[in-house]
């Protein structure tokens, strides 16, 4: 017999959530966690009564209310609203593009004349069928805001010019003919008070957790303690890159302490001419409307910049680049994953694709549901 039914590596949203149902069902889980800490991307680090997101900004946000009340027995939310600023060169604007960004950036008035600036850019650039990112946008929200609040800032992004982009990556872009600033057009929305790491602590309480255990360097050791791994690190470092590393876009951070109480009056402030080095800013405690947890206003604030970067070996890997060469080449490593007895794939990193953390949840809960009915 051995020692756990379930051996879950990495105590991200995905573990962490298919841990919880596992015990919930008499499970023996045990999970093993490479760096100092639980809950994965969306660690939060406590700063002086602020909330630091230590992986760059998370915004919960759903449609899903089979998500939404799974997801709120763990955590209350407040009622954060995301909106960001852009700033152009010293010009700011608001995201998502709607009637207030119209109107600064050509002083339209109605939806109609906004519209009608739109078809018209867009006529006069020729575009029938979008081929990349640049005629994509363009096709959505003419040239001066593509020129102004998109070419710049998806360029530093992915390293990469926009018309050697998918036009794909960009389809979701809000665009609306309201003065609805909210980014997110979801009925749940908010922060979990207290942070996202005392949310998944209380995912995970009563769960066996070991930190700064390298599932992939003890691999044979810990699969002998468990009947089955659930595995939600990179696909391609499972089978140590046997086929060729799959590419992904990191992100460095800056991170400031200043001795004031606001820096730019907004959880995020996106830097969209290419000249900034940084793609945006954070000032985290926005988030939480600038009050530590006790409702007492927080004396100093807490910056990240951000630098989008190619990914190298041994970097954080954060957006998977899901262009035709690593899409197939993620196809033959889930080929080989498929092989593998005893073992589930399941997250971000193991499914190479860029999740929401809703779908993250969707996704570990539809999987426990029919992996613990086996």
């Amino acid at each position: 017999m051995k020692q756990y039914d379930y051996l879950v590596v990495g105590t991200g949203l995905f573990g962490a959530v298919f841990a919880q149902q596992a015990k919930e069902q008499g499970k023996k889980v045990l999970m093993v966690e490479k760096r100092n800490h639980i809950a994965g991307n969306v660690y939060t680090k406590t700063v002086d009564g602020i909330h630091v997101h230590e992986y760059g900004a998370h915004i919960f946000h759903t449609n899903n209310r089979t998500v939404w009340d799974y997801i709120t027995r763990f955590a209350t939310f407040n009622r954060f609203t995301n909106a960001p600023v852009a700033n152009y060169k010293g010009e700011l604007y608001s995201l998502p593009f709607n009637m207030y960004t119209f109107n600064k950036m050509w002083g339209v008035i109605t939806p109609q004349e906004a519209k009608a600036m739109i078809e018209r850019q867009k006529e006069e650039s020729g575009i029938k069928e979008p081929k990349n990112l640049e005629e994509q946008a363009i096709s959505l929200v003419g040239k001066d805001i593509y020129e102004k609040l998109i070419k710049g800032y998806t360029e530093k992004q992915w390293g990469r010019d926009c018309k050697d982009l998918p036009a794909f990556i960009i389809k979701r872009l809000p665009v609306r003919f309201t003065f609805d600033n909210n980014y997110f057009n979801a009925l749940y929305q908010g922060i979990p008070m207290g942070g996202y790491t005392k949310m998944v602590e209380n995912i995970l309480e009563g769960i066996e957790v070991r930190l700064n255990t390298d599932y992939l360097k003890q691999k044979e050791e810990l699969d002998a303690l468990a009947d089955k791994v659930v595995y939600t690190g990179p696909i391609d470092a499972y089978f140590h890159y046997a086929l060729e590393p799959l590419e992904y876009r990191s992100v460095r951070f800056e991170v400031e302490h200043l001795n004031t109480d606001n820096f730019q009056g907004n959880a995020a402030v996106n830097y969209t001419d290419r000249e900034t080095p940084y793609t945006r800013i954070i000032e985290h405690k926005w988030f939480e409307f600038g009050k530590d947890e006790e409702g007492n206003d927080i004396p100093t604030t807490i910056i990240s910049k951000e630098y989008s970067s190619e990914w190298k070996l041994g970097d954080e890997p954060y957006y998977p680049v899901n262009d035709e060469k690593n899409s197939r080449l993620y196809e033959q490593y889930k080929a080989l994953a498929e092989q593998e007895k005893n073992v589930v794939f399941g997250g971000r990193l193991a499914e190479y694709k860029y999740y929401d953390m809703d779908a993250v949840i969707a996704q570990a809960l539809d999987c426990a549901k029919k992996e613990l009915q086996k």
